[in-house]
């Protein structure tokens, strides 16, 4: 079965995650398909927006755990990141807008798939996160950049620094999602807005977005590379090794501090 889907629906490029009993979590496989259909899209002229969807529960509930730290071939933790960082930012200088529909477990990679959209529309029942810090790491491909950007630095703090999620009610009054509609509308709402953007003039929707994205785009990019640092870092530490090993254990974990 297909691990990513790609349909187009009146100048709308719709990609659909498809490994539902995963929770959509994102194995290499995975990962290449949906870098492969974003290009497919990006160039195709009949598409002038893309809306990011799933089947399942959830959008997308990050990087499958089973796979975390695997390096295959000659590849470095330096390699990896920066590899995927490279399509995030393929995400972000996308001149076409992106809508992404979430619903049900948003989290880690994928919850920095949804804050690089351009428009956000949410299930009622959402539980969105960054919950890297209890695997020993940190968010990677843009996850603390964004969400800054977003919500501001103290409550990025809070969600990165404890791993933990929030609600549609939240994300919405902090600005991390822009609608909340009830789980059985969230796609259709989203296509409605993909569709909007796609009968607007191509140069004008591409102008616009780079316009806005200025205020911030620099300071993204700075800190990429920052993330990029850290977590190659972060890889080689006792607390990632540690934290693994509880986790592979059923235990709690035992830090032994700075």
């Amino acid at each position: 079965m297909d691990k990513v889907l790609v349909d187009k629906v009146d100048g709308v490029g719709v990609i659909t995650f498809n490994r539902p009993d995963r929770h959509n979590a994102v194995d290499d496989p995975m990962g290449d398909a949906f870098a492969s259909a974003l290009n497919v899209l990006l160039d195709d002229r009949e598409v002038r927006a893309i809306l990011l969807k799933a089947n399942g529960p959830s959008f997308c509930s990050g990087r499958d755990v089973g796979v975390l730290g695997e390096r295959t071939g000659l590849e470095s933790d330096f390699d990896v990141v920066r590899r995927l960082q490279e399509f995030r930012v393929a995400q972000l200088q996308c001149p076409k807008p992106i809508v992404a529909a979430l619903k049900g477990a948003v989290l880690g990679l994928g919850c920095e798939i949804a804050l690089a959209a351009d428009v956000r529309v949410s299930s009622t029942k959402l539980k969105l996160g960054l919950p890297e810090i209890n695997y020993g790491l940190l968010p990677d491909t843009g996850g603390t950049q964004l969400l800054t950007a977003l919500i501001g630095p103290s409550r990025a703090k809070y969600m990165v620094l404890s791993g933990s999620y929030i609600d549609a009610v939240t994300a919405l009054a902090w600005g991390a999602v822009d609608f909340v509609v009830e789980p059985d509308a969230v796609d259709a709402r989203a296509l409605e807005i993909a569709a909007e953007f796609a009968g607007k003039p191509p140069i004008a929707l591409a102008m616009g977005k780079q316009l806005i994205d200025q205020m911030h785009s620099g300071a993204i990019r700075a800190g990429l590379g920052q993330e990029l640092l850290a977590q190659t870092a972060l890889f080689l530490t006792d607390d990632y090794k540690e934290a693994r090993a509880a986790q592979r254990e059923g235990r709690k974990a035992r830090y032994r501090g700075r």
